[in-house]
């Protein structure tokens, strides 16, 4: 089957950052799981002011951020082919929508944490391939994470890329590494 249809992560894969994820991990009092899942667990007031906290610092990395060597390009190139893109974040739709606007890129859709749907859970990626009516087989994704890995596998898609950087964690059998996002089209022409 061929492509139709690939999910990006944004904070790490389209654009780069630099999250302390384990100190804010910390300040935030997360000992496991996600962060947005133990956030969403707590009581109120607590929930408010601890999100408060972490949208400090996504703002503070939002505004910091800047696009990645050859985004643009590749998303263009996907365009150019008909092959649908999605943007799924677990940042807010306000700091994504901030990003997409200062680098002028476009998806045919996008969905951030206020869908309700955030990773490692593959609920996400489902609603992208629902929506346009693809299957997990037609779809790839890229991403930096596990959370992005986890994701996919638990939406059973098969074809995940995971850019690498630095930061890239250990655990990531199963994706395919690639060092930019020009090697990964050269790998993805066989499947258009």
């Amino acid at each position: 089957m061929s492509l139709k249809l690939v999910i990006l992560d944004l904070d790490g894969t389209i654009v780069e950052n630099s999250y302390d994820w384990a100190a804010i991990r910390r300040e935030l009092g997360v000992t496991g799981g996600s962060i947005l899942g133990y956030l969403d667990g707590l009581p109120e007031p607590l929930r408010s002011e601890k999100y408060a906290l972490l949208q400090k610092y996504e703002k503070e990395q939002t505004e910091n951020s800047v696009l990645k060597e050859g985004a643009r390009e590749f998303l263009q190139w996907l365009a150019d082919r008909r092959i649908k893109r999605a943007l799924v974040t677990n940042n807010t739709l306000e700091n994504t929508g901030h990003l997409l606007d200062k680098f002028q890129l476009k998806f045919d859709l996008v969905l951030t944490r206020e869908s309700g749907l955030h990773k490692p859970a593959g609920a996400p990626f489902l609603r992208v391939m629902e929506n346009f009516g693809v299957k997990a087989e037609e779809t790839a994704v890229i991403g930096d994470t596990n959370y992005d890995m986890m994701a996919a596998r638990e939406a059973g898609i098969s074809k995940v890329f995971i850019l690498k950087s630095a930061m890239t964690p250990d655990g990531l059998d199963g994706a395919e590494m690639v060092d930019s996002f020009d090697s990964l089209q050269k790998r993805l022409e066989a499947e258009c």
